[in-house]
């Protein structure tokens, strides 16, 4: 389709956009939404026949063929992997005699961390780029489009288009600026420091603790992470949503911003916790363990993650979906954003109604967990 000088256009793999093109409008700043890490779920398996995710971007480009915006979308036969739950939507669509299956789904695949959904050379075309997914979705028959963990700044763009706007809870650490670990254990409660004290030197008892990047991660290291990311998977999800080549290819094409935190035990591997590092945050991604030991979750994905983006100066470390034992490790409680054009407007009416009523209710969560925080100022 055409829109003056513009044309739009769906592809069938990421790969086939030129990675210098896509990576100008993607920035720097985020890697879930660069050309490696969505080319890599791509040519790993991970995504593609068979896993319900079928790669479908969506670009503009210009009278000369020059990329101006793009998005990171697929066709989902599913709502696995998008931790933005919608089962009780398709649930009431089939009831109603429709196909919610395929629906549009713009995200970094199972990736519940905030990013761009919109890759704009200039904002101006974020219009055009979203009223042409929601043609595609028309003309198609598709029954709605969705875009998960949109970050804050591109909220306007989307509610600028009518999408409608869903709201939920992550929990996030933010730095205030601390040059050590210890600079933020003051901010907290006299009982909170002491329990982090505990937590942290319990945990380490005969371990030790290897921060690894670039080339210092070595396969017998991702042989080590598979097991503990299987593990993990099969008890969370059932089936692991990466396959063991992705890591081989994360390893390769962007290891430098890669942070794979392992664990050892008598030179012997045990745990471990995978983190992307970003422009200005460490994503806590993938944990996975084959010994219990008291605190070692804890010591692994979030305080060392909070020892890491000091050292680095990041502004905050994005820990993943869910978990309110977070807040007692002064991870605070912070909203998450996601945007979904439905065609339809019987079936738009009733759930503009339930994300007033549920934005309603998400505030007012939020607004008790802000108050349970282990700070000074609330002690």
């Amino acid at each position: 389709m055409a829109d003056g000088e513009l044309t739009a256009q769906i592809h069938s793999a990421i790969g086939e956009i030129p990675k210098d093109a896509w990576d100008a409008l993607a920035g720097a700043g985020n890697p879930f939404v660069s050309h490696d890490f969505l080319t890599i779920l791509e040519e790993s398996g991970s995504v593609g026949p068979g896993t319900g995710w079928q790669s479908a971007p969506l670009t503009l480009t210009d009278g000369e063929g020059r990329l101006l915006a793009a998005m990171p979308s697929y066709l989902k036969s599913h709502s696995q992997g998008e931790y933005v739950f919608d089962h009780a939507w398709a649930d009431a669509w089939h009831r109603a005699g429709g196909d919610y299956y395929p629906k549009l789904q713009i995200s970094a695949p199972f990736t519940p961390a905030t990013g761009p959904r919109l890759l704009l050379a200039e904002h101006a075309y974020a219009e055009p780029l979203l009223r042409s997914a929601e043609s595609l979705v028309a003309q198609n028959g598709w029954s709605s489009a969705h875009a998960t963990f949109v970050e804050p700044e591109q909220v306007p763009l989307f509610e600028g288009a009518g999408w409608m706007r869903r709201e939920d809870i992550q929990f996030h650490w933010t730095n205030r600026g601390y040059e050590s670990f210890s600079d933020f254990l003051a901010t907290l409660t006299s009982r909170r420091r002491k329990d982090l004290r505990k937590e942290r030197a319990r945990a380490v008892e005969g371990i030790e603790v290897c921060a690894l990047s670039g080339d210092d991660i070595r396969p017998e290291h991702w042989d080590a992470f598979w097991l503990f990311y299987q593990d993990t998977g099969a008890r969370k999800w059932g089936t692991p949503y990466l396959t063991r080549q992705a890591f081989d290819l994360f390893g390769e094409r962007m290891g430098e911003k890669v942070l794979l935190l392992m664990a050892f035990e008598d030179d012997m591997p045990i745990a471990g916790a995978l983190n992307f590092i970003g422009g200005d945050a460490l994503y806590g991604r993938y944990w996975g363990c084959l010994v219990d030991k008291p605190f070692l979750h804890f010591e692994l994905c979030y305080y060392r993650a909070i020892d890491e983006a000091i050292a680095r100066g990041l502004s905050r470390v994005e820990a993943g979906a869910q978990g309110g034992h977070k807040m007692a490790r002064g991870y605070e409680p912070v909203a998450t954003t996601s945007m979904h054009y439905i065609p339809h407007q019987g079936f738009r009416e009733a759930v503009e109604g339930f994300l007033q009523a549920e934005r309603r209710g998400v505030a007012m969560d939020r607004e008790m967990l802000a108050r349970r925080m282990p700070f000074k100022a609330f002690d």
